[in-house]
């Protein structure tokens, strides 16, 4: 895994922006695993911006979102679907078709967490997977002991998720207790793996995901293994780091 430090958020949202923007030019049909939550908004700030003043296009791309909450309907304003509408989908040329994600309505979910992992192989894979770190450790909703030959499914989120996303909405009794996710046996799939981080708050689950051991209490961790990954975090969520010198060079 290579470890990049920058200087602060803005710079960590353009540097990644970059990044997807060139695994675009370089293969305009790519497949984007895509995340939510406060870290990757900056991220598609910026290629909006690169969509409309660069031409960058989207039109051949195919994206799979990485999770989504139980039981909110894509309407509600803090389904992740209706974040990425909000965010990315309706301000670029993405085609609607080609958007894939998990639905919080179902009513098997077991059914449909199949027939994603089944639709994700019928794109060829995912070439290109864009992660947050939640404060525990997670990636996607995969919490802390999930296995690391998990696949997508249902997860009860826990008490720590519960209470960092509560600041979303109005109150912690209104955070869903399930969501359907992505496994860390699919996301390690990916081709390239970014993983973005910001802000003091993530600064633990960065340190033992980076420097200590690799295990399915810290489901980050995991990611060291994969062949060709970046963590692209700003001097905040660097503070832990004890090897943080060496790695701000790159």
């Amino acid at each position: 895994m290579r470890l990049l430090i920058v200087e602060d958020y803005d710079e960590l949202s353009v540097r990644a922006a970059e990044m997807v923007a060139e695994a675009i030019a370089w293969k305009p049909n790519i497949v984007l695993g895509l995340a939510t939550g406060g870290t990757p908004g900056g991220c598609y700030r910026e290629l909006v911006r690169m969509h409309r003043e660069r031409g960058l296009s989207f039109a051949k791309v195919a994206t799979f979102n990485l999770d989504e909450y139980l039981r909110l309907p894509p309407s509600h304003v803090q389904s992740y679907r209706y974040y990425m509408d909000e965010n990315l989908f309706n301000l670029v040329d993405v085609k609607r078709e080609n958007i894939h994600f998990l639905d919080g309505l179902t009513m098997d979910p077991e059914r449909t967490c199949r027939e994603y992992e089944n639709a994700i192989k019928a794109s060829g894979g995912i070439d290109f997977q864009l992660l947050g770190i939640g404060s525990n450790g997670h990636i996607a909703f995969n919490e802390p002991s999930s296995s690391f030959q998990s696949r997508t499914r249902v997860i009860s989120l826990s008490e720590q998720t519960r209470n960092d996303n509560a600041r979303f909405f109005h109150s912690l009794d209104e955070v869903p207790r399930q969501a359907l996710t992505m496994g860390i046996a699919t996301i390690l799939e990916a081709r390239v793996i970014l993983l973005l981080a910001s802000g003091v708050g993530k600064a633990e689950a960065v340190a033992k995901s980076v420097e200590g051991s690799v295990t399915e209490m810290v489901p980050a961790s995991i990611l060291r293994t994969h062949i060709n990954c970046t963590m692209l975090v700003d001097r905040d969520a660097a503070v832990k780091l004890t090897m943080q010198s060496l790695s701000s060079q790159g």
